[in-house]
């Protein structure tokens, strides 16, 4: 396969700095460019789209922490590092435009990968002088606007998220990038519960709630997600609440069954396979892509529903849930497949 140059570009923060699946699964990609000999460039802003603030002094001693060398201009509020072979660059959300209009000039890039906020106009002013891939992470306003900047192709995450790009998009069907894992632990030896991450409403924090008083014999444990939740869950005596972690499989491994009831349409929630890969099946919620990810019918209700929940959660004994983890593995392990040979026969990049 021909190696060559991309340039990923959004406004949100850069890796190694982690909020949600985005995030992650833009990482990955990047990073496996890299690893085959693409010169791979993230620029992206400190600034994230939905704070007034800058998360630039977080990031600078985060770097330090990790032990990873940076550059940071002070006069113009930029930072420069390179992670896991990826060069990262990082500007105030002012000057991203007119940094991306430099690298266009100066690479010049073969491929730019754009999503999320304000990528319709990061697409059009590369779609001139490059070929652009807009990445629809979610059919939600914030994800397909990418395709107003037309993007040569638009990278769906799901069949799901390929039902909702509009027939005139060369879109192609891209599920995310995931990690090979080590062997899954036994059920009987997991020493958790009922596990469920981003504990906000659109997710199905309402649900939690209500599934904590229902079963008030279960522990929950509740993962930060986008922001932090834990005083609104404090009442409850049976659930603990972790801190936005980087160690998932950890998580993954201790618990029994993973929740995702999300009230919103999800595109292709990440926490299902990286805990099938794991060994931890996952039941969730009839909306968007979520069948796609769990597949079997059986293990979704909707999420309005509390009394099917607490049905289905008690009808998941031992015995059932260790059938069920070697069958989630199975099918999760195909997912941690090399992704460019997809996107070369897509013909986003040169075979």
């Amino acid at each position: 396969m021909t190696a060559g140059t991309v340039v990923f570009v959004w406004r949100r923060i850069p890796p190694p700095f982690l909020i949600g699946g985005a995030e992650v699964s833009q990482q990955l990609l990047a990073e496996e460019f890299a690893v085959a000999g693409w010169r791979t460039l993230y620029l992206a802003s400190h600034e994230p789209p939905w704070s007034t603030g800058s998360d630039l002094p977080a990031m600078l001693r985060q770097l330090t922490d990790l032990g990873i060398p940076y550059e940071h201009r002070e006069s113009t509020a930029e930072l420069r590092y390179t992670y896991n072979g990826v060069t990262v660059r990082v500007v105030p959300q002012a000057r991203l435009a007119a940094a991306l209009d430099g690298v266009l000039r100066e690479l010049p890039p073969d491929l730019v990968v754009t999503s999320q906020e304000g990528s319709a106009d990061l697409a059009a002013a590369a779609r001139p002088r490059a070929t652009v891939a807009g990445w629809l992470h979610s059919v939600s306003a914030t994800g397909l606007h990418v395709l107003d900047g037309k993007p040569h192709y638009a990278l769906a995450t799901s069949r799901f998220v390929l039902s909702r790009t509009p027939a005139s998009q060369a879109a192609v069907l891209f599920y995310p990038p995931f990690r090979p894992t080590g062997a899954a632990g036994t059920v009987g030896g997991r020493d958790g519960d009922l596990l469920m991450v981003n504990p906000v409403p659109a997710k199905g924090a309402a649900l939690l709630h209500r599934l904590a008083e229902l079963l008030p014999d279960r522990r929950f444990t509740l993962v930060e997600g986008w922001w932090d939740t834990s005083a609104e869950f404090a009442r409850h005596p049976n659930v603990t609440y972790v801190s936005r972690t980087y160690d998932m499989d950890a998580l993954y491994r201790r618990h029994r069954l993973l929740l995702v009831p999300s009230v919103v349409e999800d595109a292709f929630p990440r926490v299902i396979v990286e805990a099938a890969l794991a060994g931890l099946p996952a039941v969730g919620s009839t909306r968007g892509g979520i069948p796609e990810a769990i597949v079997t019918p059986g293990l979704l209700t909707p999420p309005d529903d509390h009394v099917a929940w607490v049905s289905l959660i008690r009808s998941l004994t031992s015995g059932r849930l260790a059938g069920l983890a070697g069958t989630v593995q199975g099918r999760a392990v195909p997912l941690t497949r090399p992704c460019l040979p997809e996107l070369a026969a897509a013909g986003v990049i040169p075979r």
